[in-house]
């Protein structure tokens, strides 16, 4: 297929997903004017039953955990994927790579910016289901922090700080721990992630039974997954531009 057929079949593609969004989001209630089940009920409920003052969370790991589950391993498996896929046919050497970045207050604003995103990623994460964030958000910041470290500096730093040894058993450790405290719960006797732990007290940290615990494994299984992909991508455009 030659360059302009492409074009014309993603320019029809591209149309086609516009209108559709469009009609969709037309649909759509007003802001703050929504009926639907959850959105009535479990403001009143949530914060009594599962002490998590941020109702999303508890959504997000106790009444919907077991569609989390999924969401999880499906961007598991997605970067899995990608791995397998771009390992198999990139040539790993990229010795050859020139940096572009030139400017040194690029440089020093974007490298001290690098532990601050960092820092508020692990912010989000902790504090998920107490305030606005969780595992989600922050594990796709903690990987942007790691990020800046090639966009504000060289990709021979962004190498140096990734951390080889420990992504791939991360990620796993992630996806698969947020299966073991279901599995766990089962095996006390209850329901598959149903809370069988203390609920804490409300607004504190030690708060929300098993979230906090699921809250993390999902934080660690985004952020390594982000990382991986970030390398696998990168090293295909540096092995590509040798």
């Amino acid at each position: 297929m030659s360059a302009r057929a492409r074009l014309g079949v993603f320019a029809a593609g591209a149309l086609g997903l516009t209108a559709l969004l469009a009609w969709g989001f037309a649909g759509l209630p007003a802001f703050g004017d929504f009926h639907g089940a959850y959105g009535t009920l479990l403001p009143h409920t949530a914060p009594s039953e599962r002490h998590t003052a941020n109702v999303v969370a508890a959504v997000v790991f106790d009444y919907r955990g077991f569609d989390t589950i999924g969401e999880e391993l499906i961007l598991f498996c997605a970067v899995m994927g990608v791995a397998l896929l771009l390992r198999d046919v990139r040539d790993e050497d990229t010795r050859g790579v020139v940096d572009r970045v030139r400017s040194d207050a690029l440089r020093a604003v974007g490298l001290v910016a690098a532990p601050v995103v960092v820092l508020l990623a692990l912010d989000l994460i902790a504090h998920g289901y107490l305030t606005p964030g969780g595992g989600f958000q922050g594990g796709v910041a903690a990987a942007a922090g790691l990020l800046l470290v090639y966009l504000a500096g060289e990709w021979r730093a962004f190498r140096l700080s990734y951390p080889d040894r420990l992504i791939d058993p991360a990620e796993a450790t992630g996806a698969g721990g947020f299966l073991v405290v279901g599995l766990a719960m089962l095996l006390a006797g209850g329901a598959f992630l149903e809370n069988l732990l203390p609920l804490g007290t409300f607004g504190k940290l030690t708060s929300g039974g098993a979230i906090p615990i699921e809250n993390w494994c999902v934080g660690l299984e985004v952020s390594a997954a982000f990382v991986l992909l970030f390398l696998e991508f990168l090293e295909e455009v540096m092995s590509e531009g040798r």
